[in-house]
């Protein structure tokens, strides 16, 4: 596969055949990922492969909750979960999801949320916080640094499995009952929940994906410079 086009046709799968994806694919595709770039090549990332149904489920009734509080902020207007963002209203909109009873929501969560526990393979990237370089750490801010040294992983992970054949989908959403994933998968505390890919054949490919043109955020020697035509 050419690089440049798998770099362009990588997007968002989320129907997927049902149709088995081998430990032996599973292992080529981690095997390539791990040579993804990561600070001071410590390889802070574990992956957990959930394939037992009973945990499969508790993985869907963890994520389906923090779905619904995405769709209802989004609909008050919200930016969900942003670092810079009206509080109140966030808050409010997710009281609002959460007065829905776990069978409202899961009638209300759509296909992929609610069929969760079937995606072909289900990957949990967890970070080992011990061995992240977060040069942002004591900013006063939200940190994001950190994740320099997991996220080219998990991105590692979509490029190879598109060339394997597969699509996939990388969700954060299960983060929001971070210790309740960990108390399901027997994660040490040490351990963050990075993301959850949810992998398989695809029943198409996405086409035609839209991004904003590259003056739309590059500029020239500062914030104001022109930009990069």
């Amino acid at each position: 596969m050419d690089l440049i086009d798998a770099l362009r046709t990588t997007g968002a799968v989320r129907e997927f055949e049902d149709r088995p994806v081998d430990h032996e694919v599973l292992h080529r595709i981690l095997d390539t990922a791990r040579f993804a770039p990561n600070g001071g090549n410590q390889q802070s990332w574990r992956v957990v492969l959930v394939e037992d149904p009973i945990v499969r489920l508790g993985m869907r009734d963890l994520y389906v909750p923090g779905w619904i509080e995405y769709l209802e902020q989004r609909k008050a207007g919200v930016q969900p979960w942003a670092p810079i963002g009206d509080r109140e209203d966030e808050a409010a909109a997710i009281a609002r999801a959460n007065l829905l009873s776990p069978d409202e929501a899961l009638a209300a969560a759509g296909d992929f949320a609610a069929n969760f526990h079937l995606v072909p393979v289900m990957a949990v990237i967890l970070a080992d916080l011990r061995l992240l370089a977060a040069t942002d750490r004591d900013l006063g801010r939200y940190t994001i640094v950190g994740g320099a040294s997991v996220y080219p992983f998990a991105w590692s992970i979509l490029l190879a499995a598109h060339a394997e054949g597969l699509g996939g989908v990388l969700t954060t959403m299960t983060t929001t009952h971070e210790p309740e994933v960990r108390r399901l998968l027997d994660v040490p505390d040490e351990f963050a929940v990075a993301a959850v890919l949810a992998l398989g054949y695809p029943v198409k490919r996405p086409k035609g994906l839209r991004r904003g043109a590259v003056d739309s955020f590059a500029t020239i020697d500062s914030f104001t410079g022109p930009p990069l035509a």
